[in-house]
C-alpha cells in the first residue's frame, strides 16, 4: 500500500471536453486534419462548434492528465492536479468535477485569472477515431508558479503531460516539476500524449526526457517517431536508453510493458470500439494505480488493458466510479 499522501501528482492542461459525432466528410469540408490533436484559436473553434450538432454533444471534464488522475481516484487511489482554469462558468465546472472525483488541487475558483477556460472539441468519426481541436485559453499560461512543491514531495510519482511542451511556460513547469521530484526521490512519469507533440516539438520533448524518466507512456507511432525508426523492435530497444521503464500501447493488439528487466506482452480485450478518446489516459491511470497499490507490472498492465477496452466501447474519456470498482473485481477473478 502507498506510504505517501498522494499516489500521483499530475500536471497538465485543464480542458472542458465537448464530445460529438461527425461524418467522414466533415473533416474535408471544414479543413480539419483527421486523427490528430490540433491547437486552434478561439475564433477557429467557434467556427467548428457552429458546424457540429451541439444538441447531440456532451460536455465533460477533460484534459489528458486530468483524465488520468481522475481514473486513479476512481479506482481508489489519491491524486493531486496542478492546472489552470479561468474565473468563468467552464472553470467552475472543471474544478467542481475534480472535487466530485476527490482530486486535490491548489486552485480555487476565487484565485483563478480572468479569461476563458480551455476547451477541447473531440470529434469522433464512424471508424471510432478521435480528432481533437483544442483552444487552450488560460491553460496556455500554466507555469512553474502554479506548482505545489509540498504536494510533489508527498507523492509517489509525478505525471507529466506531453501536451504542455507546446507552451513555453508549460515546458518550464514540466522541467521544474521534474527537478523537484528528482531532488526528493519522487518517481517521474511522462506521457508523450499525441504523435503531433513528438513530431513537431521533438526538441522540447527531449528536454523533458533529459537523461531519463522513470516511467514513459506512449503508443507505437509515438515510440517510432521519437526514436527515429519505422521498426518497433528497434524503437523499444532505443527507449531503454531514455526510460527506466515504459508502456507502449498497441491499440487492438494490447500493449507492451518494459519493467526495467523484461518485456511483458499484455493481451488485448476484444471489444467493438466506438470512441478511442481517453483510451491512453485511462491506460496510464489504471497502470499507475496498479503499481502504486501493490500490483506487479504485468497485473497493472492487465488492469490498464481491461480499463482502456471498456472506455473505447462507449462515448467519452471516462468511466463511472461503479464501473471502475467492477473492473478491479474482474481483475481479481
Amino acid at each position: 500500500m502507498p506510504t505517501t499522501k498522494y499516489d500521483v501528482y499530475g500536471i497538465g492542461n485543464a480542458l472542458v471536453d465537448i464530445v460529438t459525432e461527425v461524418d467522414h466528410d466533415f473533416f474535408e469540408k471544414n479543413e480539419v486534419e483527421k486523427g490528430l490533436m490540433t491547437l486552434v484559436d478561439e475564433k477557429r473553434q467557434q467556427h467548428l462548434m457552429k458546424a457540429i450538432d451541439m444538441k447531440r454533444s456532451k460536455m465533460s471534464g477533460g484534459g489528458s492528465a486530468g483524465n488520468t488522475v481522475v481514473a486513479i481516484n476512481q479506482f481508489g487511489g489519491k491524486s493531486f492536479y496542478s492546472c489552470l482554469v479561468a474565473k468563468d462558468e467552464l472553470g467552475k465546472f472543471f474544478l467542481d468535477d475534480l472535487k466530485r472525483n476527490g482530486v486535490d488541487t491548489n486552485l480555487t475558483h476565487e484565485n483563478c485569472p480572468e479569461g476563458h477556460t480551455g476547451r477541447c472539441l473531440v470529434m469522433t468519426s464512424p471508424d471510432a477515431e478521435r480528432t481533437m481541436n483544442t483552444f487552450l485559453g488560460v491553460s496556455s499560461f500554466l507555469s512553474p508558479e502554479h506548482l505545489d512543491e509540498a504536494a510533489i514531495k508527498e507523492s509517489s510519482y509525478i505525471y507529466l503531460e506531453g501536451y504542455l511542451v507546446a507552451s513555453p511556460k508549460g515546458l518550464e513547469a514540466l522541467k521544474e516539476a521534474k527537478k523537484i521530484a528528482e531532488r526528493n526521490k519522487v518517481g517521474t512519469a511522462l506521457t508523450f500524449s499525441d504523435p503531433s507533440m513528438v513530431k513537431y516539438f521533438s526538441s522540447q520533448m527531449e528536454e523533458i526526457v533529459g537523461a531519463s524518466v522513470d516511467l514513459l507512456f506512449c503508443n507505437e507511432e509515438e515510440a517510432m517517431i521519437f526514436t527515429g525508426t519505422n521498426d518497433m523492435g528497434t524503437a523499444r530497444e532505443k527507449l531503454k536508453q531514455v526510460a527506466k521503464r515504459f508502456a507502449i500501447t498497441l491499440g487492438a493488439n494490447g500493449a507492451l510493458i518494459y519493467d526495467g528487466d523484461t518485456f511483458i506482452q499484455i493481451e488485448p480485450y476484444k471489444v467493438r470500439a466506438i470512441d478511442t478518446n481517453g483510451a491512453g489516459d485511462m491506460f496510464s491511470g489504471a497502470f499507475m494505480y496498479g503499481i502504486t497499490h501493490g500490483h506487479s507490472y504485468a497485473e497493472a498492465g492487465k488492469l490498464a488493458s481491461l480499463a482502456s477496452s471498456r472506455v473505447v466501447s462507449q462515448f467519452g474519456p471516462r468511466l463511472e466510479p461503479q464501473q471502475m470498482k467492477k473492473l478491479l473485481g474482474d481483475l481479481i477473478v
